[in-house]
C-alpha cells in the first residue's frame, strides 16, 4: 500500500466516497505523497516521456510560433512568456535558444513558469540558470504580472482533473472511488446528477456510457480571460478534437498502462483531452480559441522539414538519433503522436488570433 493509498481510505472511511476529481487531485498534487510532487517522472528512468525529450526540434518550433505571436501582438517592448507545466524546463531551454534569431523578441522576454512541484521547479532552475532572461516560478496564473503575454503548455491540460458520468437504468451517476473490502474501487454515486452537468450533445447515451467534463478548463479560460490584458497561448496535448461519449482516464507507471487506483500516488494519472469542451470554456470566457490539428500538422507547418534539413546539416554525426525523434514526432499511426496529439490556438480576442500563425 502506497502512503497516500493509506490516507485515501482513511479520508474515504470518515467522509465518504470521492468523486474522480478530487482523487485525481489528490493522487496527483497531495501535497507530502502526490506523484508530482515527490518525483521527476520524466524519461527512461521514469515513468513517459514528453516531446520536447524526444526532440529539440520540439522546443524549437514552439519558439517559432511564440516569436509569431510576439509579432502579432505588436512586437511589445515587454512581454509575460508563460509555461504551464514546464516538466524539466527543456522545452522553454530549447525555446530561447531559438529566440536567439530575433534579438528583438528575446529581449522582450520575462519567462514564468507555472509549476506546483518543487523538485519539477528544481530541474527546471537548473536547466535554465544560465539563459539570459530574467526568470519566476509560480504555483498558478494569477501571480503572474499584469500585460501581454505568450503562453505554451505541452502535456499540462490532460493532468487537469476530471469527472466521470455513467449511465445507469435510472440515469447518469457520478463515478466515485470508495472501499470495497478494504480496498480502493470505482463505484457510482446514489443521487441523479443534474442534468444541467451533462454536455446536451451527450445527454442521451446507451446504459454504461460515460461522459467525462474538465471543470478546470473554466477555472483555467476565467483565468486567462481575467488578466484583461493581449494574450496568445499555444495548447498541445494528447485528446480529441469532438466531445464524445467515452472513458480515458488512464494512469502509466514504468512506460507501461497500469490500474489508477493500483499505487495513487506512484503512477501518473491522466485523462485524453476534450479540445471542443476547452474551446467552448474559453468562448465563454470571452476568449477566442482556434480549431485543433494534429501535432503532424502543426509542426510541418511550423517549419519541420526546414529546421530537420538545418540540424541533419549541421549535425550529421547526430543524424540517426534526429530522425528518429522527428518521425516519433509526427508518426500518423492512429495511436502516434502525429496524430494522436492535438494542438489549440487561445487568444484574448478573435482579431488577435487571426493575426497568429495558422496551425496548419
Amino acid at each position: 500500500m502506497t502512503p497516500l493509498a493509506a490516507e485515501l481510505k482513511a479520508l474515504i472511511a470518515t467522509e465518504g466516497p470521492l468523486p474522480v476529481d478530487r482523487f485525481m487531485a489528490l493522487a496527483l498534487g497531495h501535497p507530502r505523497h502526490g506523484y508530482y510532487m515527490t518525483r521527476d517522472p520524466f524519461g527512461a528512468a521514469g515513468d513517459f516521456i514528453t516531446a520536447p525529450e524526444i526532440c529539440q526540434v520540439f522546443g524549437e518550433l514552439t519558439g517559432v510560433w511564440a516569436a509569431s505571436a510576439w509579432e502579432a501582438l505588436g512586437r511589445p517592448a515587454a512581454v509575460a512568456l508563460v509555461e504551464f507545466g514546464p516538466g524539466r524546463g527543456t522545452l522553454m531551454a530549447d525555446l530561447l535558444r531559438a529566440a536567439e534569431a530575433l534579438p528583438a523578441f528575446r529581449a522582450a522576454l520575462s519567462v514564468h513558469l507555472v509549476e506546483t512541484s518543487p523538485v519539477l521547479a528544481a530541474r527546471q532552475n537548473e536547466v535554465l540558470s544560465a539563459a539570459s532572461v530574467p526568470l519566476a516560478w509560480h504555483r498558478d496564473l494569477s501571480t503572474v504580472p499584469p500585460g501581454p503575454a505568450i503562453l505554451v503548455a505541452n502535456e499540462f491540460l490532460d493532468a487537469l482533473p476530471i469527472r466521470q458520468f455513467v449511465m445507469t437504468a435510472a440515469g447518469w451517476r457520478e463515478r466515485v472511488v470508495g472501499l470495497v473490502d478494504g480496498a480502493l474501487a470505482f463505484g457510482l454515486a446514489r443521487d441523479p446528477v443534474p442534468q444541467a452537468l451533462i454536455p446536451a450533445a451527450l445527454r442521451q447515451g446507451e446504459p454504461g456510457a460515460v461522459v467525462e467534463i474538465c471543470p478546470a478548463f473554466h477555472h483555467l479560460a476565467a483565468g486567462l480571460a481575467a488578466r484583461r490584458a493581449p494574450l496568445a497561448g499555444l495548447f498541445i496535448d494528447y485528446g480529441h478534437v469532438a466531445s464524445a461519449h467515452g472513458e480515458t482516464l488512464q494512469a502509466v507507471q514504468a512506460h507501461r498502462f497500469t490500474d489508477p487506483l493500483a499505487a495513487p500516488g506512484e503512477a501518473d494519472i491522466t485523462a485524453h483531452v476534450d479540445f471542443e469542451a476547452f474551446a467552448a470554456a474559453a468562448v465563454a470566457s470571452g476568449l477566442a480559441a482556434s480549431p485543433a490539428v494534429d501535432q503532424r500538422a502543426l509542426l510541418f507547418g511550423l517549419g519541420l522539414r526546414e529546421r530537420a534539413e538545418r540540424l541533419a546539416q549541421s549535425r550529421p554525426d547526430a543524424f540517426e538519433t534526429l530522425r528518429a525523434g522527428v518521425e516519433r514526432l509526427i508518426d500518423p499511426a492512429p495511436a502516434g503522436m502525429g496524430s494522436l496529439f492535438k494542438a489549440m490556438a487561445v487568444a484574448s480576442s478573435r482579431d488577435l488570433l487571426d493575426r497568429l500563425p495558422r496551425l496548419a
